[in-house]
């Protein structure tokens, strides 16, 4: 088999093709050969040193990856319901720039009928972040009026489409031009283009009473004016800290790093009270004990999926060889949607 492996927090040249002996499931385990592999920017940050819960449970060497899809190869003695052959999308945390994994086999559903292997792939990761922000979180009802920044990234798409099929009315933001019909095909009401247009001025012109939820994960370039834009009762949801990374450079500046923390606003709770807003933030990666979570998550968005009212984010593909490119690419802040990794099964035998 083949992987990608990290040997030591660096640039894009420290994610190395390595070859490994096949894995043999634990006996609650499915072992899977991977047709494709997502690439979230959490893998970039696991890359550079800067993910904790990469510390915490693995350590270096480190497999980045969150989430395959690919065909059962075999299970465990205590699994049951999977049988070799079956298309099968699973989450990982961890491991996933692998052509073959062990899964706990509570972490593997069906591919859906007429969904590609590459599409399965870019689902887990940006669907479940936005589920859990969405419906576990921030609990917005019909009618709702929701931001979303970074609207055409991969969360951002599925904020926007899961937030329409909860009935809410969504205002998008995007960093370029060539990123608004993304946006406005998702079915978003009003996209911003923050490149070309004052951001928050134009954020009050489509809800001057604010927003009952706001979903940010750039970090200190937008959180505290985010805060101010929310409606009485709103909640601002918090997923990530893009902008204290330089965009495309592949290493960190520690001076952006460490002016992005100083920066950061503190939310006092005794003001918050007063203000009449709330601030929530996660990290998915600590919540895959939370097994009700996972699968009342997957059971929903996969369910939307076959109903047809949601559907895979604009996908671009690398193959494996490629994977240094793909992270360069997701870095510069201009691809749309999900990056995906593609495995030759014949060249992994090898």
């Amino acid at each position: 088999m083949k992987k990608v492996v990290i040997h030591s927090p660096g640039n894009y040249d420290h994610l190395k093709i390595e070859q490994d002996k096949i894995p043999i499931p634990g006996e609650d385990e499915v072992l899977i050969k991977v047709s494709a592999s997502g690439v979230n920017f959490a893998d970039c940050c696991v890359r550079l040193g800067v993910y904790s819960s990469a510390e915490k449970y693995v350590g270096w060497p480190i497999t980045p990856g969150f989430e395959v899809c690919g065909e059962v190869m075999s299970s465990g003695n205590k699994v049951k319901g999977w049988e070799a052959g079956q298309k099968v999308i699973a989450i990982t945390r961890f491991g996933g720039y692998a052509s073959h994994i062990s899964v706990p086999a509570n972490q593997v559903f069906r591919l859906p009928k007429g969904m590609s292997e590459t599409e399965g792939a870019a689902i887990p990761a940006i669907f479940l972040t936005a589920y859990y922000a969405m419906h576990e979180l921030a609990h917005p009802r019909k009618n709702s009026r929701l931001l979303v920044h970074s609207a055409a990234g991969g969360v951002g798409s599925a904020l926007v489409q899961l937030g329409k099929a909860a009935g809410c009315r969504i205002t998008g933001v995007v960093g370029a031009s060539h990123k608004l019909d993304t946006v406005k095909n998702l079915g978003a009401d009003d996209v911003i283009d923050k490149s070309s247009k004052n951001l928050w001025q134009e954020a009050e012109s489509h809800s001057p009473d604010g927003y009952d939820v706001i979903f940010d994960a750039n970090g200190p370039e937008t959180l505290k004016a985010s805060y101010n834009h929310l409606s009485p009762g709103g909640k601002l949801v918090v997923y990530g800290f893009h902008s204290m990374l330089k965009k495309g450079k592949g290493t960190l500046d520690w001076l952006r790093v460490i002016w992005g923390y100083l920066a950061t606003p503190r939310f006092n709770p005794l003001n918050m009270t007063g203000d009449n807003r709330s601030v929530l933030a996660f990290n998915l990666s600590y919540l895959f004990d939370q097994n009700w979570m996972l699968q009342e998550g997957m059971t929903h968005i996969l369910g939307l999926f076959e109903q047809r009212k949601i559907s895979p984010p604009a996908i671009s593909v690398y193959p494996l060889e490629n994977v240094q490119q793909a992270h360069r690419d997701l870095e510069s802040g201009n691809t749309i949607g999900k990056l995906i990794l593609t495995f030759d099964q014949n060249s992994c035998d090898k």
